[in-house]
């Protein structure tokens, strides 16, 4: 698709026909909801569509697509809003807007749960939890599950689990040409492959198609560490996740504490018999002293709510991240310092811990290449704007120096889901040897005209 600027009369004609065409609402700037609809949780983006489209339906999403497509329109698909750099949004484009597809249905017969695409991490762990099942998602309820899934998705059931693309069985997606298919093994699975880990690259996913597990109760709670005994703590935490089962996968990181001060999390989940589990979760409060914090049974979907504080619409945010192989005492150093500095109290270092059954995965079948075990630091700066340009700048400014500091210790690449539009080349080397090429060639057979860009790196060029 053009990204030459549209006519005024394509921007009309285009929301005159998508107004007659689809079940959903149809928003402009002339519309009282329209300055609410095009708000997403980075209040940082502010980015005005010419047209927004609330699906309600598939039907909607591929007439959507064709209208935009007709009008040579800039289209861009709006789930969970959740993407940092706003990518959701079109500056006087077309948004194909999901996020009242929010269905969810579980069959228990067969283990599975079927997810529109605008549903939630919390929507899709509710409707599992009803029927005694956990699905594997992320660690905010708030993010978008089809985002998070297309991406590759860590989450604290990956060491029994795997990914949540992992899990991801079977996606209905709506082409550049408005056509729709499904994706599954036996169906597309070249597309199938690639949505497993390449982003939204490729068409509007409308439904999903997840594995889900038994049990809805864990393990698991929030214990706090003062800084000064982070260095020691992390330590510990460094040989314990070496060893780890696959049923522990544990969570780490950086946030301010109730007092106001820095302090260190670490979030264990023992997904397995809970008689096995209290011995492994136990040497975690024994790394140092918690000022905070115990370990209990509780439901699956109580886990994922420990971080809904954060996750709050409106601030202005900044992400940047790196994978490292392991906790050296460098890095380590680096990532308490960089705690210490922290310049807002919103901030946070977030350690994705990846290993087990995620790593087992071989890096030839999924799009998400990284297969071995390593942790993903999540660098997130957010703060509240001041209207104090130098000051709202030095926040971001935070999170891009603590990138850099921690790059000469990173693996290459870096999570597709959290890079930046300007971190081209580190997305393409997120996909392995030969992950990108292969994407590219999927690329240009379902989208030529680069219609879909969630992921820039994947622009396709001429065979």
């Amino acid at each position: 698709m053009t990204n030459s600027p549209a006519s005024p009369r394509s921007h009309t004609l285009a929301e005159r026909e998508l107004r007659a065409a689809v079940r959903g609402t149809v928003l402009t700037t002339t519309d009282a909801a329209y300055d609410g609809a095009r708000r997403i949780w980075n209040g940082a983006v502010d980015r005005r569509p010419a047209v927004l489209t609330r699906c309600a339906d598939a039907e909607d999403a591929a007439m959507t697509v064709r209208i935009a497509r007709e009008h040579g329109l800039p289209l861009s698909v709006r789930g969970g809003g959740h993407d940092w750099s706003g990518r959701a949004l079109r500056e006087g484009g077309v948004v194909l807007d999901l996020s009242e597809l929010r269905g969810v249905t579980v069959n228990p017969s067969d283990a599975t749960a079927t997810a529109q695409g605008g549903v939630r991490a919390g929507d899709l762990v509710a409707g599992a939890h009803e029927h005694g099942f956990k699905p594997v998602v992320g660690t905010v309820k708030a993010v978008g599950v089809t985002g998070l899934t297309l991406g590759g998705g860590y989450g604290l059931l990956g060491g029994l689990h795997g990914l949540a693309a992992d899990n991801l069985l079977a996606a209905r997606v709506v082409l550049a040409d408005g056509t729709e298919v499904t994706a599954d093994a036996t169906e597309n699975p070249d597309l199938y492959w690639a949505l497993r880990g390449g982003g939204g690259n490729f068409g509007v996913v409308t439904d999903l198609r997840y594995r889900v597990h038994p049990g809805a109760t864990v393990l698991s709670g929030l214990l706090l560490f003062p800084l000064d005994q982070a260095s020691s703590v992390l330590r510990g935490y460094r040989e314990l996740i070496a060893e780890a089962p696959d049923e522990l996968t544990v969570m780490a990181g950086f946030f301010t504490g109730p007092e106001g001060t820095p302090v260190l999390f670490l979030l264990p989940m023992w997904s397995g018999d809970p008689a096995l589990g209290n011995d492994a979760v136990a040497r975690l409060a024994k790394l140092g002293t918690p000022v905070f914090g115990e370990v209990n049974p509780m439901a699956y979907q109580d886990v994922l709510g420990m971080f809904d504080a954060v996750v709050v619409d409106g601030r202005h945010n900044e992400m940047r991240t790196r994978w490292l192989p392991e906790l050296t005492d460098t890095t380590t150093e680096l990532l308490i310092a960089a705690a210490a500095r922290m310049t807002s109290p919103y901030s946070g270092l977030y350690l994705h811990h990846f290993h087990g059954a995620a790593a087992r995965v071989p890096s030839a079948d999924t799009a998400f290449a990284l297969r071995k075990d390593h942790l993903l630091v999540e660098i997130a700066a957010s703060w509240a704007p001041a209207g104090d340009t130098e000051a709202d700048a030095a926040h971001g400014q935070w999170a891009r120096q603590v990138s850099a500091e921690l790059a000469e210790s990173a693996l290459s690449g870096g999570y597709p889901n959290l890079l930046g539009s300007d971190e081209r080349e580190r997305a393409l080397a997120s996909f392995g040897a030969g992950g990108a090429e292969r994407l590219l060639e999927v690329k240009r057979r379902y989208d030529p005209d680069n219609v879909f860009s969630a992921v820039p790196a994947l622009l396709p060029t001429p065979s």
